[in-house]
């Protein structure tokens, strides 16, 4: 399997957010793609590739002008605004009520994000941007022939909707690419083809994937099935509810799985089952798999209790459905043992 891997996301390195009431070192770090890479490398899992670069367009099949034109510019306005050097972080949040569009950026950062996770500093569109086009390189790959690729992306994107970001997600990687591979035909031909073909994303982050949910919600090419918290008591709070089914013509085609607190291997892998079931009846062309390593036991921001015997698993029941598949990196925090979490899951794939 090759990886898709770029150092240009260590231009993202925000040192703090807000959590729990308190500023604390970034969970969200640099040190967390540099630790998978080291183990993708220590298992030989297979060649490792730089990005190709696809342009803007692809990322505008997904976010508005308006929302990208912030993210390039938020930081340079901040600074003209006599802010710290440190980060922007949004002095206040928009609400569907207000009607005034105000120019200040500490306003502005409002509009554009959902919470106090989501930094930008002078270097977060370089690395996003660069995000996005690891994950458009690892679809390309697929596309064209590839069985399988591994998108090592950072900054992770499943909570970045069509014109916010939060929940360290700016844009939205696995979005972009199901895009891709729905608008993108290819001389392969495997059953109802790669290039061009229905989608399926399956999102295993321990956080639910607000934005990606969102931006397929009306659609029934790109089916959404989740994995995750139940939304009661774990992040983001107000999407992932087992009721979110879609709707209009993606009415059947949003799939959630709202799991408790300490979530178990067995538990987990039995819903996994569940959802690899519905994916198989969807007969997607394509499988694109958010993974997030944040369900394991130790992960400071996670409350599931997966043990490291769980990834392999993982991988294997998804290589089961035998699909062409994208693996996009989302989150996973304990440090220690992110990496061979991650890699576990690609070789249990592989296998």
């Amino acid at each position: 399997m090759k990886t898709i891997y770029t150092a240009a996301h260590l231009a993202h390195a925000p040192a703090k957010e807000f959590l729990d009431g308190e500023l604390v070192d970034v969970f969200e770090k640099p040190t967390r793609a540099e630790l998978i890479l080291s183990a993708v490398r220590r298992t030989n899992l297979g060649e490792i590739l730089p990005p190709k670069d696809f342009g803007l367009e692809p990322i505008r099949a997904i976010h508005t002008d308006d929302y990208l034109d912030f993210l390039q510019n938020a930081y340079a306005l901040w600074l003209a605004d006599d802010r710290s050097t440190n980060a922007v972080y949004p002095d206040t949040f928009w609400k569907p009520q207000f009607l005034h569009r105000p120019t200040k950026i500490g306003a502005l950062a409002g509009i554009y994000t959902m919470d106090l996770s989501a930094p930008i500093t002078d270097g977060t569109w370089h690395a996003a941007y660069h995000s996005a086009q690891v994950a458009l390189t690892a679809a390309e790959l697929v596309r064209d022939g590839e069985q399988a690729a591994f998108a090592l992306c950072r900054p992770p994107g499943h909570h970045a909707d069509v014109s916010l970001a939060g929940g360290y997600c700016y844009l939205n990687n696995a979005a972009i690419a199901a895009q891709f591979l729905r608008s993108s035909p290819s001389p392969v031909r495997t059953g109802a083809g790669r290039g061009g073909g229905r989608v399926a994303i399956l999102d295993i982050d321990i956080h639910h994937g607000n934005g990606t949910q969102h931006i397929f919600y009306a659609r029934s090419d790109v089916l959404f099935v989740s994995l995750h918290g139940d939304p009661d008591w774990q992040y983001p709070y107000f999407l992932g509810g087992k009721d979110e089914v879609g709707e209009s013509e993606g009415a059947g085609y949003n799939v959630n799985y709202p799991l408790p607190k300490g979530t178990t291997d067995e538990m987990f892998l039995n819903a996994l089952d569940d959802a690899c079931n519905q994916i198989a009846s969807y007969k997607p062309a394509n499988l694109i798999i958010s993974l997030g390593a944040d369900t394991f036991e130790a992960d400071p921001i996670g409350g599931f209790a997966l043990t490291a015997a769980a990834y392999a698993k993982i991988g294997a029941r998804i290589a089961q459905l035998n699909l062409p598949t994208v693996f996009i990196m989302e989150g996973g925090y304990a440090i220690a043992q992110l990496g061979e979490n991650v890699a576990n899951v690609l070789k249990g794939f592989e296998r």
